[in-house]
């Protein structure tokens, strides 16, 4: 990414109190300080580092880039073509608003049915955090993969996995994507290569480097014609965990398919992440090991998607892994057990109004992509959808007694298969000569 006198500096509003000021390399590039980032009108074209020329000790802050829907629309509209102005066209429009539409409706219903007794253990709520999701997963191709977290209902739609599988999943109902055997916590669809939900930070970080590990040696050792991506989300309170640092290291080394996406939404449970962290800009961990940090307005989603898809398509070309710190916010509790005391008033009203489905209907209506016509009926469809889900879900069989220790090892009562293809255990013989032991 060149640097250029023109380039756009937008401050992160993590820390505004910081005073450090921009430096300038050797190359004349400015290597930022910790308050900013840079906002490229040409992140579209290429996410690299900026090290030609820059000296040993600067390369690592230079790897340090970002993205500004306002910037990219600002170049744009210079054009003498009205439509190049655009960022999007209407049909990736009301894809992007259906897409998040659902995630919202589909949690809303989710505090219902929890408070209904309908749903059990915990269950965490990804409302406000939509436009994450949706400006990443929709990028992928089926085949990539998507690792998630214990917030995990929403990727599991993004990628899609049907609305009546996940809310019987988390029924704990047989048509269920795990079988009514994982809930909340823990979606699981092979078919849709969702390689799950995790309820402890950081364990799924090493799953997913292993899913980009494995599409690297289909295409290097087995010479397979793959070009998997793995996306890895994961919260702002894993970024002080082993894993993560042990998984970029890995990632970077040997050039993995991966991308890290942190959705940063300023909170670990009720630990504030500017209390928690030594240096709460996150994305300055991509450079440290060789790799690009990027910060996002994760409450935009063409800011998210401009970054998914230059980090996506980098990840595909076999030009290794990217950090991408989406600052974002919850607008509940950690999870609906919590009364979310501890954040102060004026932030969650703050951040309400910086709605990332309000945000883009506006977008849409200003621009004419649609009509609110249009918008008023992807609702509506939406309210069916997530009804007919709850009904289906309220309707279907619980597990069988049997199933409950199938999935948890290879073989559940722990003494091996017989060549007959039955348990050992159940042949009447199988207790003989046990007495001697």
């Amino acid at each position: 990414m060149a640097c250029s006198a023109a380039a756009k500096i937008i401050h992160n509003p993590l820390l505004l109190s910081s005073s450090r000021s921009a430096e300038k390399s050797d190359s004349g590039c400015k290597i930022l300080g910790p308050s900013s980032f840079l906002g490229s009108a040409s992140m579209s074209k290429k996410l690299v580092s900026v090290n030609k020329g820059v000296s040993r000790v600067s390369r690592r802050s230079a790897n340090v880039v970002a993205v500004s829907s306002d910037v990219v629309k600002e170049k744009k509209l210079k054009s003498s073509s009205a439509a190049s102005s655009l960022l999007i066209t209407k049909e990736e429009g009301l894809v992007l608003y259906e897409d998040m539409v659902l995630g919202r409706v589909f949690e809303d219903m989710c505090a219902q049915m929890y408070y209904r007794g309908k749903m059990f253990g915990f269950v965490h709520l990804y409302n406000g955090q939509e436009a994450v999701s949706t400006g990443f997963i929709k990028f992928l191709k089926k085949e990539d993969c998507v690792v998630s977290t214990y917030r995990d209902h929403v990727h599991a739609l993004s990628k899609g996995v049907p609305a009546r599988e996940v809310m019987s999943e988390l029924f704990g109902k047989t048509p269920g994507c795990c079988r009514g055997q994982g809930g909340s916590m823990h979606m699981f669809s092979k078919e849709h290569n969702l390689l799950g939900g995790f309820a402890f930070i950081g364990e799924g970080i090493p799953v997913a480097t292993g899913a980009a590990f494995t599409s690297k040696y289909k295409r290097e050792v087995l010479k397979e014609n793959c070009d998997e991506v793995t996306l890895a989300f994961f919260g702002d309170g894993t970024c002080n965990n082993g894993q993560f640092f042990e998984c970029l290291n890995m990632a970077a080394l040997w050039k993995l398919p991966i991308v890290f996406v942190v959705e940063n939404n300023l909170w670990a449970i009720g630990m504030s992440h500017l209390r928690a962290t030594s240096d709460p800009q996150i994305w300055k961990k991509g450079p440290a090991f060789g790799m690009p940090g990027v910060h996002v307005d994760g409450m935009d989603v063409l800011k998210v998607r401009e970054v998914a898809n230059e980090a996506i398509a980098r990840a595909r070309r076999g030009e290794g892994p990217t950090l991408v710190e989406c600052e974002t916010y919850r607008f509940r509790g950690h999870s609906l057990a919590d009364p979310d005391e501890l954040r102060d008033p004026a932030e969650k009203a703050h951040y309400a109004t910086r709605d990332p489905i309000t945000a883009l209907k506006k977008y849409i209506l200003e621009n004419n992509l649609a009509s609110e016509a249009e918008l008023k009926a992807i609702e509506k469809k939406i309210d069916e959808v997530v009804e007919d889900a709850v009904e289906f879900a309220d309707e279907s069989p619980v597990p069988a007694r049997s199933q409950l220790l199938e999935n948890v090892f290879a073989d559940p009562r722990g003494f091996g298969i017989g060549p007959d293809g039955k348990y050992r255990c159940e042949d009447p013989k199988f207790t003989e000569g046990t007495a001697q032991v």
